[in-house]
């Protein structure tokens, strides 16, 4: 009799990037060994909070919620989303400064994401955040409901579809000040897992992501069940823009990228500690 398979349990957004990455674990592509996977799809607020009660083995976090969670996981040195001169954007109905956003209603995807914490640190704390889900934004914008939104995800490439107004792309912002890219997300492994699945799991992840990138079409065949209002090119050069060599690994300049926003929070009282990062892999 075969022994039972340890399981793993893992979370990630519904959306084309996560389901590229994860095609090869969810499709029995590769060999998983030892481990049993299964896949809870969910957005990335609600896969911030369940990870701060460290509830899923393996999990998306993002790089602002994770510094609430360095006690119970460690970060994957694979399966980054990096925003490269592109990231989380501000749109409105009407072309407005930097100024005019002061003081205004702005819907953001969640207050632990990494495109709220790029918020605070281009605009700082005078405005009004309310929170919804991410695929929601772009109509409450559109409907006069907040005066600006938060957009993140694939929203990034259909908001002009809706007549709207880009104010400020966050991960060109983030460049031009720091020269960096910006690191929105990672996956993070749960510690009492112990070094060796620890260091198992990460290896089968970066498996499941090499086998994405080598068998492309196949694997966007999958991931595009997942992109509302995305056709076929729009939904390839969306998960180009967050399935690529920084998802191999972060890398040296990833890896500076992720202890400078941190560091940067930090200093903008955004959050409340010094965080030291920890990479599996």
């Amino acid at each position: 009799m075969s022994a039972e398979k340890q399981l793993i349990r893992v979370g990630h957004s519904p959306d084309p990037d996560d389901a590229f990455m994860f095609h090869a674990l969810a499709n029995n592509k590769i060999d998983a060994g030892p481990y049993r996977f299964t896949h809870e799809l969910q957005d990335i607020q609600t896969l911030n909070d369940r990870a701060l009660k460290g509830e899923l083995e393996l999990t998306a976090v993002s790089l602002h919620g994770y510094a609430y969670m360095t006690d119970k996981y460690a970060l994957c040195a694979c399966g980054c989303s990096m925003g490269d001169d592109y990231g989380p954007m501000v749109v409105a109905r009407e072309p407005m400064t930097r100024e005019d956003l002061r003081g205004k209603t702005i819907a953001i995807p969640g207050k632990l994401t990494t495109a709220y914490l790029a918020l605070k640190l281009w605009l700082g704390d005078d405005f009004t955040p309310v929170v919804y889900p991410f695929d929601e934004i772009l109509n409450v914008v559109e409907q006069g409901k907040v005066d600006a939104g938060l957009i993140i995800h694939e929203g990034q490439l259909t908001y002009m579809n809706q007549g709207l107004k880009l104010i400020v792309d966050l991960g060109k912002w983030w460049l031009e000040d720091t020269g960096l890219p910006l690191p929105l997300g990672g996956n993070a492994i749960r510690r009492d897992l112990g070094p060796k699945v620890m260091q198992d799991v990460t290896r089968l992840l970066k498996e499941s992501i090499q086998y994405a990138l080598d068998h492309r079409a196949e694997a966007l065949a999958y991931a595009l069940q997942f992109g509302r209002d995305l056709d076929r090119s729009q939904a390839d050069k969306f998960v180009g823009m967050y399935v690529n060599d920084w998802t191999i690994d972060f890398g040296e300049r990833g890896r500076k990228a992720v202890a400078t926003l941190l560091q940067r929070a930090y200093d903008a009282k955004i959050i409340p500690q010094p965080v030291q990062v920890e990479f599996i892999g």
